[in-house]
């Protein structure tokens, strides 16, 4: 898909540590911008940064894990620029924990934001784009939801979740204009990352590395442009080593181990203690 002033794109998790970067990379080809983002303190001067760039920018602040609040998003954003060309699902939460420890309330915060509201908002936008015979949706997963790493039991699910959803989604509208993308980051140096590396007090393993959050805004435009099925980033190449874990998983869980993934998140966990919420807006 050709991004410019013609399309319109709704970002959720617009001024999270990643959304922030994305709406910036879009800006670039003046696409106009629907930011959402829960509690969106952020959201007006985002606004105004976007507009100084010359692009049309909008915002709501909406709880995603609510279904009037998802409606809502829809119809105002429709209402305001008359369509969605492209749903960035960005918006995330994370409990790191051991799964015993945390509440049901804290396992369907993370179900319901990381992947009910991408499900259900994909739904709300895929019939008008069908109509046009013109759309993308992208899907913000994480390496997360290929390795599986410790105390990260919900995020995990919900990050391997999408990557099968976009994958359904692909060969069910095949053919019809309307596509979606999945994007796979590691450890990104923003948001999530950076509040549990402040947390634990050290830095993500290096056999991994981390990854600026411009690498990962920058593959999200590439993936809508050239219509990519699902896009890795990371400081070195992993998509071989997943590929073997997926035909020996004996294997996969071995390299989770060896690249410190689980001592890492368990670092983080004893650090806070108790659980608290990380969210990418």
């Amino acid at each position: 898909m050709k991004l410019d002033s013609s399309k319109t794109v709704l970002v959720t998790g617009a001024t999270g540590g990643l959304g922030v970067y994305l709406v910036r990379e879009l800006a670039k080809f003046g696409v106009n911008q629907a930011l959402i983002a829960f509690p969106g303190v952020e959201l007006p001067p985002l606004q105004k940064e976007m507009e100084n760039t010359g692009i049309k920018a909008f915002y709501l602040v909406a709880d995603l894990r609510e279904r009037k609040e998802r409606e809502r998003v829809f119809e105002e954003v429709r209402k305001e620029f008359g369509r969605i060309d492209i749903l960035i699902n960005n918006a995330g939460v994370e409990f790191t924990a051991p799964y015993d420890v945390l509440s049901e309330d804290e396992i369907a915060t993370v179900l319901s934001v990381n992947l009910e509201a991408p499900m259900m908002l994909s739904r709300l936008v895929i019939p008008e784009m069908l109509e046009r015979r013109c759309g993308h949706i992208v899907n913000m997963s994480s390496l997360a939801g290929k390795s599986g790493p410790a105390y990260q039991e919900p995020y995990a699910a919900t990050k391997a979740a999408l990557i099968g959803f976009t994958t359904s989604l692909r060969a069910t509208y095949r053919g019809t204009g309307v596509s979606a993308s999945v994007i796979c980051p590691g450890f990104v140096e923003a948001g999530i990352y950076a509040r549990a590396k402040e947390s634990a007090g050290c830095p993500a393993p290096a056999v991994l590395g981390t990854i600026r959050p411009e690498a990962v805004a920058r593959a999200v435009v590439r993936a809508i442009q050239k219509d990519k099925p699902q896009v890795i980033v990371n400081k070195w190449p992993v998509r071989p080593l997943f590929a073997m874990a997926e035909l020996f998983p004996s294997f996969g869980a071995w390299l989770t181990r060896f690249t410190g993934a689980h001592k890492f998140f368990k670092r983080v966990y004893e650090a806070q203690r108790k659980p608290k919420p990380k969210v990418d807006e």
